[in-house]
């Protein structure tokens, strides 16, 4: 009752009104009410801190939302990609494990952490081109991007526009490669595969989501790995947890029934269980205060989905008639998609500039983005690899990732944004290309 009472003497009265004297828009943020806070100090009065019944909670209400069998809770999304593309790399998948020097195929037009664990391990990322107005993957490079080193495809579905999964599923199945779905901007958009309608992060081998404020729900930092695959599962909790061999929650003891009667390695029988480890791993879990957070979020997802949606088509009909002078987002074929921003690209041949036209929505109050790193390999963390010439490759051209790069950016949808905000966005970006200024 007190969290309650706190929310609605804090926080209401701090939520933003529109029009106000001073307009911010900004391109996220978080929509809560006093659910997240009583959840949240529910878990600070146990002080368990770490992983505990919040975060089992979760795991089980989010997979059961998409339609997995396992999902594991972690620190961000970043740590979800860099733990889904680990698993892959474990000696208990055999002559499927990637290797070092093996290669991935990837997009340049992505976020860093998409394709920062392929080369912090030392495998090779091929780059291809990407489409628009969808801004995927353009699945007729991939023949062109596969070598005998292929072992799989890591690839994210842009801004919740979901890539071409019939395509690229078929493509993995063809040469035996894994599909890493990096799902951290598409929570809640769906594709039309086999006769019926699945979420994305459901057609990988593994998945991944991200919890950050600006995601489509929030528990301050935070992600998940999840997966329909019980080896992997086993996998992907025992490099999140150390690289330990041992499955017990935080917190329990012997669940396999046998914890000193193991022998492994070359360790003595006997040798306690929880402490044995079968990978190189890490500490990637989130806390019982984050998951309490992101169990409350979890209710409002539907109409987090329904409500980004609904802002996309909004600002899509109102710049209906700015075609000639931008490349409009479009959805992809045979999806659903559950909008993580609006995309717009100036087209060639225009005397408008897009950083002009960013600077002049930025002066009146309206965020905006770029399409993440614009092209991955331009940036200086890839300075020395140019320089060699060694530890990517690029097949084909990037023509459309170079002008994203050049030429797009993008404003939000987030539920937080109202109709009259979505028209103040509109009449601004409108006046942005008419300003001789």
């Amino acid at each position: 009752m007190l969290a309650k009472t706190y929310y609605e003497t804090i926080h209401v009265p701090m939520q933003s009104h529109f029009p106000t004297d001073k307009i911010k828009i900004n391109y996220g943020g978080r929509v809560f009410n006093e659910q997240e806070i009583s959840n949240l100090v529910d878990s600070a009065l146990d002080f368990w801190l770490t992983a505990g019944k919040y975060a089992q909670a979760f795991e089980h209400k989010f997979a059961q939302f998409l339609g997995v069998k396992y999902c594991s809770l972690v620190n961000s999304g970043s740590s979800a990609n860099l733990l889904a593309f680990m698993t892959l790399t474990s000696s208990k998948l055999g002559e499927r494990k990637i290797n070092r020097g093996d290669e991935i195929i990837t997009v340049a037009a992505s976020f860093p952490t998409t394709v920062s664990p392929i080369i912090q391990y030392g495998a090779i990322p091929i780059f291809v081109d990407i489409t628009l107005p969808t801004y995927n993957i353009d699945c007729s490079m991939l023949e062109k991007a596969i070598s005998p080193k292929t072992k799989a495809v890591m690839l994210a579905h842009t801004m919740g526009n979901p890539f071409d999964i019939e395509k690229v599923k078929a493509f993995c199945e063809k040469y035996n490669l894994w599909l890493i779905e990096d799902n951290c901007d598409s929570l809640g958009a769906k594709y039309f595969y086999k006769g019926k309608w699945h979420y994305t992060g459901t057609f990988g081998d593994i998945a991944t989501s991200s919890f950050y404020p600006p995601h489509h729900i929030t528990m301050g930092e935070g992600g998940a790995v999840y997966t329909n695959n019980p080896e992997l599962a086993k996998i992907i909790n025992s490099l999140r947890d150390w690289g330990r061999d041992c499955w017990c929650p935080s917190g329990k003891d012997n669940t396999c029934g046998k914890r000193f009667k193991w022998r492994l390695g070359e360790l003595p029988y006997g040798y306690d269980h929880k402490y044995i480890y079968s990978h190189f791993g890490y500490n990637l879990k989130a806390t019982d205060m984050q998951a309490a957070i992101g169990l409350a979020q979890l209710d409002k997802l539907p109409y987090f989905i329904e409500k980004r949606n609904r802002n996309w088509k909004l600002l899509r009909d109102g710049l209906k008639d700015m075609e000639d002078i931008f490349i409009l987002p479009e959805a992809t074929e045979n999806s659903q998609p559950s909008w993580f921003g609006f995309l717009l690209t100036v087209r060639d041949g225009k005397r408008f500039l897009r950083d002009k036209i960013v600077q002049y929505l930025e002066k009146h109050g309206i965020q905006t983005r770029m399409l993440f790193a614009g092209n991955i390999i331009k940036h200086p963390c890839f300075d020395e690899m140019r320089k060699t010439g060694q530890g990517y490759r690029v097949a084909g051209d990037l023509k459309w990732t170079d002008k994203t790069m050049k030429d797009t950016f993008w404003v939000g949808v987030y539920p937080g944004i109202t109709e009259e905000m979505i028209d103040y966005m509109v009449k601004k970006i409108k006046e942005s290309v008419k300003n001789k200024k």
